[in-house]
């Protein structure tokens, strides 16, 4: 009897925990969305689902390529090269670490320790305040997502506009640097493992399939990314559906919509608590665009979000005392204001 009095108090907190879990998933969220469709406004739930699974078939190309391309980056530890970019002087490291930003596959706990390591051995706060502005900007499956959802010109926009962010972040923290400012930016920091992705050392594998490990690497990586991604974006599209169905235009339109840059300020304002992760934004901005909001007010949009997501914040929050992560988000603010000015007036 008291073995199992134990038994099943233990098991309580964990039931709870998974139920939250199921709670907080895409899925529950989809089949929440479908059934409150279909209780409320019957007729139109044929629509919406028209218009999700077409948008989410139109996409499954993109999607392919950038879970392929994920795996591969992951198996062969392409990610080894980033760390070429903090090497030589200053002005070179700001350039290449906003450029490299864009192209390291890594997830939101395995940046914290290579950054840690990077502060620690004395790397200037300019060349890193140029990555961690542009990492969570771009990478190449959000690419590919942003191209599907939105076109080509808008996902070569963001891309533009995570280098471009980088590169002013960083000049602008080694200008404050030189004033006296950010003299002691790291916090103590205490290494923790995450179980993100396997360990490698010294340079890429490109023929990755010749080693056991890689090969399980490789897949394990498409697997995961890909449900990862279909849940994902399979809720962007149903909400998005769900935007267009019932979210009246004229509304989009006085708020983000029109000329001007105050419906940029606006949604870069917005943006930044509203956002939800990078692949869930572009279908939502496509839905968003289609009543009235601005290509420019979605380019602002999108940076802000990205640099106040959730996982960027706590990495950067996680290693630096708080007047650097103010920096941060004062840098990612004016940057994504002044991203989304640009792109409106060359679109």
């Amino acid at each position: 009897m008291a073995d199992l009095t134990q038994s099943t108090g233990g098991q309580g907190p964990r039931r709870l925990g998974e139920r939250l879990k199921l709670l907080n998933s895409p899925i529950t969220v989809i089949v929440a969305v479908f059934a409150a469709v279909l209780i409320f406004d019957t007729a139109n739930t044929g629509d919406i689902a028209t218009i999700a699974s077409g948008a989410l078939v139109n996409t499954a190309p993109y999607i392919l390529f950038a879970v392929l391309l994920l795996a591969f980056l992951k198996a062969t530890g392409a990610e080894v090269l980033i760390s070429r970019a903090f090497e030589g002087r200053e002005t070179r490291m700001i350039f290449l670490a906003a450029i490299f930003g864009g192209l390291a596959p890594f997830c939101s706990c395995e940046v914290i320790p290579f950054i840690a390591g990077l502060l620690a051995l004395g790397t200037p706060l300019s060349a890193v305040m140029a990555f961690w502005l542009s990492s969570p900007l771009i990478d190449p499956p959000t690419l590919l997502i942003t191209a599907g959802a939105l076109g080509w010109p808008f996902a070569i926009g963001k891309a533009v506009s995570a280098v471009g962010l980088g590169i002013l972040g960083g000049f602008a923290m080694r200008w404050l640097m030189r004033t006296g400012a950010f003299a002691d930016p790291l916090r103590s920091y205490q290494k923790s493992g995450c179980g993100c992705g396997t360990k490698k050392n010294g340079k890429p594998q490109w023929q990755f399939w010749t080693e056991p490990d890689r090969r399980d690497e490789f897949r394990s990586q498409f697997v995961t990314n890909g449900i990862f991604l279909l849940k994902w974006l399979a809720l962007a599209y149903t909400l998005e559906a769900v935007m267009i169905e019932y979210v009246p235009a004229d509304l989009i339109a006085r708020v983000v919509g029109g000329e001007g840059i105050l419906p940029v300020i606006t949604a870069a304002l917005v943006g930044m608590p509203a956002y939800l992760n990078g692949y869930v934004a572009p279908p939502l901005l496509a839905g968003l665009m289609t009543q009235g909001m601005t290509a420019g007010a979605a380019m602002a949009f999108m940076v802000a979000g990205a640099v106040s997501s959730i996982p960027a914040m706590a990495a950067v929050w996680s290693l630096v005392k708080p007047q650097v992560f103010a920096a941060y988000l004062g840098l990612g603010l004016l940057g994504a204001v002044l991203a989304g000015v640009i792109f409106q007036a060359i679109v």
